[in-house]
């Protein structure tokens, strides 16, 4: 049986990484082009930098779910043998996908925070052409939260299937019965 507990708590750090991701999108930083009066040349002016924050949130929010769950199944490659069943083969194929939404997620929101915390510092004087004033592009953090919301469903169905497949772990040789390996008689 899976624990419920686990389960409450992944739930709840999925929830946080996802409300992050969401506020993070909503908060961009956007840019403006200010001329300066008096030395006659134009610069770049951004306002908040707190998405940055709430993506950087998400992304350590959403590593220690997936921590948690991994440490709970012992990354799926240590401690005793499943039970050949179809929650094994599920548990795989959930395990593969889990982690694939979960690249793709972490990369959204690194790569949304560090793009938005970049802010180009250079001026134009000699110059008619405005500065760029480049800021992370629309719904790359929705992205983010996308793939958060995406890892947080299929975690808890590995989780499921692991569990299931664990209760009946699988012993070769006897099921538990003998510590040896069974034989038969000569003959």
């Amino acid at each position: 049986m899976a624990s419920k507990l686990l389960l409450i708590a992944v739930f709840v750090l999925d929830l946080i990484a996802f409300s992050l991701a969401v506020a993070a999108e909503q908060r961009r930083s956007t840019a403006k082009i200010v001329q300066d009066s008096e030395i006659n040349y134009n610069y770049c002016v951004y306002d908040s930098d707190i998405a940055t924050g709430y993506g950087v949130g998400a992304f350590l929010f959403l590593m220690a779910s997936q921590a948690l769950i991994m440490v709970a199944t012992q990354c799926f490659c240590c401690g005793k043998a499943l039970n050949p069943t179809g929650s094994r083969a599920w548990a795989v194929i959930l395990f593969i996908v889990c982690g694939l939404f979960f690249l793709i997620a972490e990369i959204c929101l690194l790569a949304g925070s560090v793009r938005n915390a970049y802010h180009t510092k250079y001026r134009t004087i000699f110059s008619d052409l405005p500065p760029s004033c480049e800021t992370v592009r629309k719904g790359v953090f929705g992205a983010g939260a996308a793939f958060v919301f995406l890892t947080a469903i299929v975690n808890k169905f590995y989780y499921i299937c692991y569990s299931n497949a664990r209760e009946n772990s699988f012993q070769p040789y006897g099921s538990g019965r003998e510590a040896s390996v069974g034989m038969g008689t000569y003959k």
